[in-house]
Formats: structure tokens, sequence, C-alpha cells
């Protein structure tokens, strides 16, 4: 398992000066993006195929992993609705041991197969469902249990894995494999591995987002405000996609309820009302809306 060789390269590290330690942990995690460049068109294809089963509307974006590798699939997950305003109740999180096995390591619980099948099957995954399935090993028993019962349920099923030819790539609809061979610390995936693991589902799930029409040119105009700081990216987003003086938008985005894509078709003179019919109208795709009132007004003999 290329995850678990021992480098000829870092022998004897323990006895090397600070900085040597340093530069060699550094050129470890560089292996990690030209993993991820090498798996370019897996991730765009598995990127496509979850956005549309996300699509069809009601799905769940599920991620499954264990130890280290289950965090950083977390980590990914809980930035979704923040960043993108995807709804908290279609995130779920399969953690080997539990919400427990976060912040302390759950003895057994990676091994624990069972354990996964129960807990998939809670869940009634269908068709419009995505898991996406996290594991430097890609041999991880809780991990592959988990997306084997999920495909079998009619989920479709990404796997991530930093071993070639794994158990989990056999298992998915679409196998990411960031071959980022033997760690400067033999075994420790938390490195070089985990970097790889952190940037493909940082491009996955954006990507996925993006063709779900979160995102207008490159901006998050789905934006759930939770603080002051996203309160005042939030009104800065909106009056880059439509210019207005800040009190015009700040009172748009209050008549909007804070929505960043009502309160832009506010500006260019919507009702609350026909800014929901014309949204609805587009699939939530701001750029088609703006659009189509562009055609109307057109057509109507206004300016475009």
């Amino acid at each position: 398992m290329n995850t678990e060789d021992v480098s000829q390269r870092y022998q004897r590290l323990d006895t090397w000066p600070t900085g040597e330690v340093v530069a060699a942990l550094i050129e470890g995690q560089m292996r990690a993006p030209a993993a991820v460049w090498a798996v370019e068109g897996h991730l765009e294809a598995a990127a496509e195929a979850a956005a549309a089963r996300l699509a069809q509307g009601g799905g769940r974006i599920v991620y499954a992993g264990a130890g280290a590798s289950g965090r950083i699939a977390v980590q990914d997950g809980v930035e979704l609705h923040p960043t993108y305003g995807w709804p908290d109740d279609r995130l779920v999180y399969l953690m080997a041991g539990g919400e427990g096995a976060l912040v302390r390591s759950v003895e057994g619980a990676e091994d624990d197969a069972e354990e996964a099948r129960r807990r998939v099957a809670e869940l009634d995954l269908g068709p419009t469902d995505v898991l996406i399935a996290v594991a430097a090993s890609g041999a991880t028993p809780f991990v592959v249990a988990a997306a084997q019962a999920a495909r079998t349920a009619g989920a479709l099923v990404i796997g991530l894995a930093n071993n070639p030819d794994s158990p989990l790539a056999a298992v998915s609809d679409h196998a990411v494999e960031l071959l980022t061979g033997a760690e400067v610390i033999a075994g420790s995936t938390r490195m070089a591995a985990g970097t790889a693991q952190k940037i493909a589902l940082n491009v996955l799930s954006t990507a996925i987002m993006v063709r779900l029409r979160r995102v207008h040119d490159n901006l998050m105009v789905d934006l759930a405000s939770t603080n002051a700081k996203l309160a005042r990216r939030r009104l800065a987003i909106l009056r880059r996609i439509v210019p207005a003086d800040e009190a015009a938008a700040q009172r748009a985005l209050e008549r909007a309820g804070g929505h960043i894509k009502t309160a832009a078709l506010l500006l260019r003179g919507c009702t609350p009302e026909k800014a929901g019919e014309a949204l609805a109208r587009a699939g939530g795709d701001l750029r088609a809306a703006l659009a189509t009132l562009n055609t109307s007004r057109t057509e109507k003999g206004g300016t475009p």
C-alpha cells in the first residue's frame, strides 16, 4: 500500500536540523496539488454527475469517512451552508465512531462495516442522493461498506482514496485516486494524503455548487449571512451585481430577507413576488432571471 511505504529519502529524519525537517515536510506536501491535477477529469465527471442528481430536488450530500480522512470530509461539508446556502438538512455526516470521533480517536470504529451498513439503511438513500466517501487507504471497512450500501440503495457514490485500485474505488461510481505516494513520516496520511483530500474535496464541492447555480460570475450569491463579516460581504456582492448606493442595496436585502439573488432583482425593478417567480422559472439561475428581465423590457420598447 503506497501510503504505508517507508521512504528511503527521509531516513534518519529525527537527526536532521529543524530547518531541514520543515523543508522535507513542505516538499512532501507539494505532492498533493500534483496528485489532484492528475485527476482533474475524474473530478469534473464526478461534479457533473453529482450536480445532476442533486438538481432533481431534495437530494442530500452525505460525507462518509473515518479518522483523519473523515474529519477532513466533515470540514468540507460544514462550509457548504455558510458559503453557498446549501441547506443543513441536506447534509449528512457518516463518521465512523459518531460525532465524538471528530475530536478523539474511537478504537475499532473504522473496522465496523456492519455499523456503516446500519447507518446507511437508516438514511433511506435514493437516486437523488450523493455519497462522498473518503479513505486514504481506500480499504477502510466502515467507509467501503457505507459506499457499497449507498450505491446498492441507488445513491451516486464518489470515492476518494490515496492508493490505486482500492476496494473503495471498486464500489464507487466515480473513483478519484489521489496518488501521493509514501509520506515523509511513514503512514502519517494526515500529511500529503490529507492535503490532497482537502484540495480535491474543495474542488469537488465547489464545482457542484457552481453547477447548481449557487454562484453568479465568481460571486457567492446564495451566501448565508451568519455574522457581521458575512453580512458586509453579502452587501458588497449585491452591489457588484447591480450597481446601487449602499442604502438602496441594504433596503433591497432587507426586503428580500437577506437573499442576494432576490435583492438583485428588486434593484432591477421587480417586486418580491415577481423576483421569486423569475428565479423559479430560471431554476434559481440569477443570470437567466436577469436576462429574462432584459428581454421583457426590450420587447416592451424599454432600455435593455
